[in-house]
């Protein structure tokens, strides 16, 4: 897990809402920033008012996503998150919340999607067959099928 020293630890349950996701992947990718600057990243996408960015990263930083240093009179705003442990704590919720935790029934969710390619489908394929057996907190789906 990467964090910044500083930085509160996330809550397991709170996920971020689609604006957050948006200033999250401003911080990923510029680092440390100004409001003034995550609006301008921004501005292309959509366009954001000062306060509502401000507020936004606010609430990131309650949540433990974002913290903060003052250097003169401007706070400088950066992720304490990495985006990696962020998308992985995302998938684990989804996983609870829609799937029963079960690995198994979320690959076969995806399996059953219209949408997936060929190509997608042999990458997980091969993806799959070159996994090993002993992955740590791993539930392959061996040990999905016993818990079924």
């Amino acid at each position: 897990m990467i964090r910044l020293y500083g930085c509160m630890p996330p809550k397991r349950s709170i996920t971020l809402t689609e604006a957050e996701l948006r200033l999250m992947r401003v911080l990923w990718e510029r680092g440390e920033s100004a409001v003034a600057e995550v609006v301008a990243a921004v501005a292309d996408e959509t366009p954001l008012a000062y306060n509502s960015v401000l507020t936004t990263i606010r609430v990131l930083e309650r949540k433990g996503y974002v913290t903060h240093r003052q250097e003169g009179r401007a706070f400088l705003y950066s992720a304490c998150v990495a985006q990696q442990e962020a998308s992985r704590a995302e998938v684990q919720h989804m996983l609870a919340r829609f799937f029963g935790n079960s690995r198994e029934r979320l690959l076969l969710s995806l399996l059953g999607d219209d949408e997936i390619s060929a190509d997608e489908l042999r990458r997980l394929k091969e993806t799959i067959a070159n996994a090993p057996d002993d992955l740590p907190g791993d539930f392959g789906l061996d040990k999905a099928e016993e818990l079924a």
